[in-house]
C-alpha cells in the first residue's frame, strides 16, 4: 500500500522562513521512518499511519508554539490504484476488513482518550473521501458519530467537519478517522486545514 500526504505550511509573518525550517526539525525523529520530498509548493511525506500522524502532530506543534498565526494543510491519501506499494507504508493500523463499525468507533475512541497532551490549541477542519466499492455514506456517517463522542467535536460545517482541543488528542482523532473508515484495502483521501494563533478566534 502507499499511504501519504503533501503538506504544507503556512506562517503569518514577516519572518516565516525561519518559522517553517525551525518547525521542520521537529520531523527529526521520525525522518529515519517517512520518504520525504520537498519543493516549492509541498512536502511529501511517506510512511505508516502510526509515523505520519505523530510526525504531523509534531511539525504542527512546533509551529504553533512560535505564538505566530499558522496553518497547516494537508492531503492524505491511503490505497491510491495509481501509486505503487511501498514498503516504508507497511502497518497493522488499518481496521481488518471485517471488522464490524461499532467495534472501529470503540477501537477508534480508546486510541483518542490515550493520546498524550502536548500543550498547544489545534482548531481543524477535514472532510474524508471513501472511494471505490462499499456503502461509502455509511463509513462517513459512522465517522462523523466517532467524532461526535471523540471530546474534539466542534461542529459540522459546509462540506467538513470542524474539531479542536490539545494537538495530542486532535491529531489522535484525525488518524483514527483517516485509518479506521473506509476498507481497509480500499482508496480513502482527507482534504485537512490546521490553524493556531489565529487572531479571528472568539472561543
Amino acid at each position: 500500500m502507499f499511504i501519504g500526504a503533501q503538506i504544507s505550511l503556512y506562517p503569518m509573518t514577516d519572518d516565516f522562513v525561519s518559522v517553517i525550517t525551525s518547525s521542520l526539525e521537529a520531523l527529526g525523529p521520525w525522518r529515519d521512518q517517512l520518504r520525504m520530498e520537498t519543493d516549492d509548493i509541498s512536502t511529501l511525506l511517506v510512511g505508516a499511519p502510526e509515523v505520519l500522524f505523530p510526525a504531523l502532530r509534531d511539525l504542527y506543534t512546533a509551529a504553533a508554539s512560535t505564538r505566530h498565526h499558522i496553518v497547516l494543510r494537508c492531503t492524505l491519501s491511503r490505497g491510491c490504484p495509481g501509486e505503487a506499494d511501498d514498503r516504508i507504508c507497511a502497518t497493522k493500523a488499518l481496521s481488518a476488513p471485517d471488522t464490524p463499525l461499532a467495534n472501529r468507533q470503540s477501537a477508534a475512541l480508546k486510541a483518542v482518550s490515550a493520546a498524550q497532551q502536548k500543550g498547544e490549541i489545534a482548531r481543524a477542519q477535514f472532510s474524508l473521501y471513501v472511494m471505490g466499492d462499499g456503502d461509502h455514506m455509511e463509513e462517513i456517517y459512522g465517522c462523523i458519530d466517532f467524532l461526535k463522542q471523540s471530546g474534539c467535536f466542534d461542529r459540522t460545517k459546509n462540506f467538513c467537519t470542524r474539531i479542536k482541543g490539545d494537538a495530542g488528542p486532535v491529531f489522535a482523532t484525525i488518524e483514527q478517522a483517516f485509518c479506521r473508515f473506509g476498507p481497509p484495502e480500499g482508496h480513502v483521501t482527507m482534504d485537512l486545514t490546521v490553524s493556531a494563533n489565529s487572531p479571528s478566534v472568539t472561543d
